[in-house]
């Protein structure tokens, strides 16, 4: 199989430099089944062409494999497309021989990485049901997609073509970082298979690869269950945190809902789908069968699951109980009548709320499908008198993305949920939430890090929750919320939650905002 980029930028020949090959010379790479060698067909200062061609052995890949009884005699192993067809392992092959370009690294031209290059990238083969396929996923990113189709038999015209494609990608800004990601990603996704097995590292080779740009894909639920081979135990994980938006954009509008262009995908029955709206008949049957979420906004009771660590001196679970009690609370004194949970979990806050007889609705989001399950299960939905049932809702979404359902409410409570996001993502949560939303109070909790040093089997500068992206202290947290506060024209007053010790206050901090 062959793969060439190339580039028209001036001078052309600082492509040798991004992906770390000597246009004079011919290199090669030893992968998995054969090698892999790169060499320039074309290098001058007005156009170069990088190619790699992966040559593998087709018996060579069968031989010392391993398998059932029987199955090296198998014809279909000697005699397939695997040498020919661009897959996992010209995946592979990509991530050896231009690993440094793929992770934006120069170390002669380091400003080159980030220079938008315009470039042609040519595949020979694919393999596709029809041309429409790598066009799905290709032009979203903004590539100019064309296929050049091959006949299933030359001498038979009638026959049609086959399945397999040149494929020519054209874009006229890039860089050659994404486009050798996004070339990683896909191709593997176009040929529907996986030479090795597929386990929790690939979903954060996901995650990692495509967590800037496979968020606002509209096809982003089918690569991800083609990447990940299907395996539902990686796949709805893997969705949740591309929507949560820990490797994410900025705040946008929500991205389009995946769609169903594999028709031939071996779908479980029933299985949820990130498009499908929440339903609480089957959030009940799914909550009694289905394991818990991986990743869900909430910690964990347990700490060898990955939940928050607490000091000897104190219970996790007293802890977790006081900031919701809290929050309760301070909500109850508002008297308000239509409240939000923001990152609602398994419902625990939503489960004090319905004692609140003067709240007339509330409605719980979460971006874990799962939690939602649990969170309709413990809070018995189903089995509410209709009255009771019409004051709370539950729906999936991000607080990375505007949202109309999210606006008109009088509170908005944020327990301990600001953590888990990057920090270069709160800016996006803060416009939504203080920006489009704008609830008339809004409660945000979060763990306070000077607690930190009281924790018995925290090593210094760790996390109490293996998820957490931050942990602020007192000074840090309210300097974010006076900032916010003051950019969207609320009051805000800090409240400690916990027992306070001396120098370090409390294990969890709150700030209470007010229009």
């Amino acid at each position: 199989m062959l793969l060439t980029i190339t580039t028209t930028y001036q001078p052309a020949t600082d492509l040798g430099y991004l992906l770390h090959k000597n246009p004079a010379r011919l290199q090669a790479v030893e992968v998995s089944g054969g090698q892999a060698h790169v060499f320039y067909p074309e290098a001058t200062a007005e156009r170069c062409t990088a190619a790699l061609l992966l040559d593998l052995d087709p018996v060579g890949l069968v031989r010392g494999r391993g398998g059932a009884p029987g199955e090296g005699f198998s014809l279909e192993q000697y005699v397939n497309d695997r040498p020919y067809v661009a897959s996992s392992f010209l995946s592979v092959a990509l991530s050896k021989a231009f690993g440094t370009a793929m992770n934006g690294t120069c170390k002669d031209r380091p400003a080159l990485p980030e220079q938008p290059l315009p470039l042609a990238v040519t595949v020979a083969v694919v393999s596709a049901p029809g041309p429409d396929w790598p066009r799905r996923l290709f032009e979203p990113l903004g590539y100019e997609v064309a296929t050049e189709a091959y006949a299933l038999d030359p001498t038979q015209s009638e026959w049609g073509d086959s399945q397999y494609y040149t494929l020519h990608l054209r874009h006229e800004g890039l860089r050659l970082q994404d486009v050798l990601t996004h070339l990683y990603v896909l191709l593997p996704v176009l040929d529907n298979d996986k030479h090795y097995y597929i386990d929790q590292n690939e979903a954060e080779k996901l995650l990692h690869r495509g967590g800037d740009w496979l968020p606002r894909h509209p096809e982003r639920g089918f690569i991800t269950r083609r990447y990940l081979r299907y395996r539902a135990l990686y796949v709805n994980p893997t969705l949740t945190r591309l929507l949560e938006g820990e490797d994410d954009a900025d705040a946008g509008t929500a991205p389009p809902s995946p769609s169903s262009l594999d028709a031939r995908s071996p779908k479980k029955e029933g299985a949820p789908d990130d498009s499908t709206p929440v339903n609480t008949e089957q959030l009940e049957l799914a909550a009694r069968t289905s394991s818990p979420s991986f990743f869900g906004l909430r910690a964990s009771s347990e700490p060898e699951l990955g939940g928050e660590v607490p000091p000897a001196s104190e219970s996790k679970q007293s802890l977790h109980d006081l900031r919701l009690q809290q929050v309760a609370h301070e909500i109850y004194q508002l008297a308000p009548k239509r409240v939000l949970d923001l990152g609602c979990g398994e419902g625990k806050l939503l489960r004090l709320l319905l004692r609140q007889a003067k709240i007339e609705y509330m409605l719980g989001m979460d971006v874990s499908h799962q939690a939602l399950t649990r969170a309709a299960a413990r809070l018995h939905l189903n089995e509410m008198p209709p009255r009771q049932r019409a004051r709370i809702d539950l729906i999936q979404g991000s607080l990375l993305y505007k949202d109309e359902r999210l606006a008109g409410f009088d509170a908005a409570a944020l327990v301990e949920v600001i953590e888990h996001l990057d920090p270069s993502r709160l800016a996006a949560l803060e416009a939504v939430v203080f920006g489009q939303a704008r609830p008339a109070h809004v409660f945000v909790t979060t763990p306070n890090a000077d607690y930190n040093q009281l924790y018995d089997s925290l090593s210094a500068g760790t996390f109490r929750h293996a998820d957490h992206r931050f942990e602020w202290g007192r000074v840090e947290f309210a300097a974010w919320a006076t900032a916010v506060a003051e950019r969207h024209g609320y009051q805000v007053r800090l409240v400690s939650m916990g027992e306070e010790a001396e120098g370090v206050g409390a294990p969890s901090q709150m700030a209470v905002f007010g229009l």
